[in-house]
């Protein structure tokens, strides 16, 4: 797994988009083990005023209606380590592998996916720590809304 994945371009890309749209910048691809990009999205909470729209979340709702076989051995491209929500979603759809573009900004439920078997690889990307490092600085409120803190 690396930053020239298919899978992370995509979830970097939508982290660029969600930022330009003023945003969270966080981005999310859920990619198929034959490698087939299945679905991807980003952060919307602000854009449509939702309590749960995540990246990950998003990148699912627009992979659409699935079988669970589709999941297995799949792989969800995250900009950032997910929150407890989303390593839900990742555990609850029995994805085989969570490709973290950076955790030091914010630590989700990694621990929790590795105790369910799921393979987790953080990558420690510049260009996603630039956006949340800059997103927090003009926005910290929206920020701290997000990973559901006062």
């Amino acid at each position: 797994m690396s930053e020239r994945d298919a899978g992370f371009i995509a979830a970097v890309e939508e982290a660029q988009k969600g930022s330009n749209e003023g945003g969270v910048p966080i981005g999310a691809a859920l990619v198929s083990a034959d490698g087939k990009i299945l679905g991807r999205g980003h952060n919307m909470r602000l854009q449509k005023d939702s309590a749960t729209l995540h990246a990950e979340i998003s990148a699912l709702e627009n992979a659409g209606r699935l079988p669970a076989a589709a999941y297995r051995g799949a792989t969800m491209y995250t900009t950032l380590s997910p929150c407890d929500m989303c390593t839900g979603a990742c555990v609850m759809y029995g994805v085989k592998r969570v490709v973290i573009g950076e955790n030091k900004t914010f630590v989700g439920g990694e621990e929790y996916l590795k105790q369910r078997g799921i393979e987790v690889v953080v990558l420690e990307n510049e260009k996603c720590k630039e956006l949340m490092k800059k997103f927090i600085e003009e926005k910290p409120g929206d920020w701290n809304e997000d990973i559901g803190e006062d």
